[in-house]
C-alpha cells in the first residue's frame, strides 16, 4: 500500500490549548501483606485479564488533537459514532487543539493504557517527530489499533490564473520565479509540506505563505492574494464545486472518485508525487492486545457499513481496514518519508 520556496512570513501557527469537549452522545503494608504479594499480584493479573475481555465497560474518551471542523475532527467523529453503536458504551469526543496536534497527542501518551482514553492520529503524526521537540516517541509511546482511511491533497488555483494544468502550472513559475504565492495552513503543516515536497520534485520557486489554518489560505486564493494551495480534498470539494477554485490534480497516485475528471498530481506532469493524508485509532502503547483486538474488530466491521463507506466517500476519502500491526509500519514508513521531507526543506515549526 502506497502513502507513500522560499518563505514570506505573513502569520504563525498558535497553539490552542483550551479543550472543547462533545459528547458523541488502598495499598497494603507490613510483614504479613509482603508474604501475601505474590498471590495478590496474581489477583491483578486476573483481574486484569478480565478487564480487558469485558471492555468497555464504561465511556470512552476519543482525543481529536485538532479544532472541530477539520478533516480528523469529521473522520474522528464518524469513528467514535460507528464504535459507540457497535460496543454500546459512550464516545465522548474531546478536541484538544494546539500545537500541530501536539497537545492532544502528549496527553493520550501519559494516560493509563486501560482503552479508555484514545486518540485520533493523522498524518501530522508522521512529521510532527521532525518538526517539534517532543516529550514521548510518536512510534513507541503509542499501540496501533488500525487505519481508519486516507484522503488525497488536491492543488488548487485561483481560476483567474492563466494555467490549466499541472504542467502549465510549473512552466508558468519556471518563467516567473517567486511571483506565484502558494498558501499553507502554517509552517509545518501538511498543506506546507506538500507544497514543500511539489516545489521541490518540480524544481520551481513559490513564495509559502503560511496562515493559522486551512479555511484562510483558501479565502486567500479564492481572492486572489495567493495563487495557489494544496490541500484536503474535504475542506476543497465545496470551493471546486462552486467554482470558486479550480482544481489541477489530486495527491494520490491515481484519481479520486470524487473528482473523476480531475488527474492525479503524478500522471498530470510530475511522475512520482504523492502527498496523501491517512487517519487512524491509537492508544497508550501498554494497551492490553485484547483491547487492541476488540477495538480492530469493531473499527474494521465499521468501515465494512455502506453507510459509512458512502459518508467517507462523500468527503473524498476511501476506508482502509486492517490489522494493527498493518497500520504500525505504515506510521513507521511515513515517518520517515515525510521526516526527509522536512529536514531537506529546512522547515522549522513557529
Amino acid at each position: 500500500m502506497s502513502l507513500i520556496v522560499k518563505h514570506r512570513r505573513q502569520t504563525g501557527r498558535a497553539a490552542v490549548p483550551a479543550a472543547r469537549v462533545h459528547p458523541v452522545a488502598a495499598s497494603a503494608t507490613g510483614p504479613a501483606s509482603r508474604l501475601r504479594l505474590p498471590a495478590l499480584l496474581l489477583l491483578a493479573g486476573v483481574a486484569g485479564a478480565t478487564t480487558a475481555a469485558d471492555f468497555p465497560s464504561k465511556p470512552v474518551r476519543l482525543v481529536i488533537p485538532f479544532a472541530p471542523g477539520g478533516s480528523n475532527d469529521i473522520v474522528g467523529r464518524l469513528v467514535g459514532q460507528n464504535l459507540q453503536e457497535r460496543i454500546g458504551q459512550p464516545f465522548i469526543i474531546d478536541n484538544r487543539a494546539g500545537a500541530g496536534g501536539v497537545l492532544g497527542t502528549e496527553m493520550v501518551a501519559r494516560a493509563p493504557a486501560d482503552g479508555y482514553t484514545l486518540l485520533i492520529v493523522s498524518v501530522a503524526h508522521a512529521f510532527n517527530p521532525a518538526l517539534y521537540k517532543l516529550s514521548y516517541d510518536s512510534i513507541k509511546a503509542f499501540a496501533p489499533v488500525g487505519l481508519v482511511g486516507s484522503g488525497p491533497n488536491v492543488m488548487v488555483i485561483n481560476p483567474q490564473l492563466p494555467v490549466n494544468s499541472v504542467k502549465e502550472l510549473i512552466a508558468y513559475a519556471r518563467a516567473n520565479p517567486g511571483k506565484l504565492n502558494i498558501a499553507s495552513a502554517g509552517v509545518g503543516s501538511f498543506q506546507h509540506l506538500s507544497g514543500e515536497l511539489f516545489t521541490r520534485m518540480a524544481k520551481i520557486e513559490m513564495t509559502h505563505i503560511p496562515f493559522k489554518g486551512g479555511g484562510p489560505a483558501m479565502t486567500d486564493v479564492i481572492a486572489g492574494q495567493s495563487q495557489v494551495t494544496i490541500g484536503s480534498l474535504i475542506q476543497m470539494q465545496g470551493h471546486i464545486r462552486s467554482g470558486r477554485l479550480k482544481p489541477l490534480g489530486v495527491g494520490s497516485l491515481k484519481r479520486n472518485a470524487t473528482l473523476p475528471d480531475v488527474p492525479s498530481i503524478n500522471e498530470a506532469g510530475l511522475p512520482g508525487y504523492e502527498a496523501i493524508n491517512w487517519w487512524g485509532l491509537v492508544g497508550p502503547a501498554a494497551l492490553p492486545q485484547p483491547v487492541i483486538a476488540r477495538l480492530n474488530k469493531e473499527l474494521n466491521a465499521a468501515l465494512a457499513n455502506p453507510d459509512t463507506l458512502k459518508r467517507l466517500e462523500g468527503e473524498g476519502a476511501v476506508a482502509m481496514p486492517g490489522t494493527p500491526a498493518e497500520f504500525g509500519r505504515l506510521i513507521i514508513a511515513e515517518t520517515a518519508r515525510w521526516g526527509k521531507v522536512v529536514r531537506e526543506a529546512g522547515i522549522k515549526a513557529e
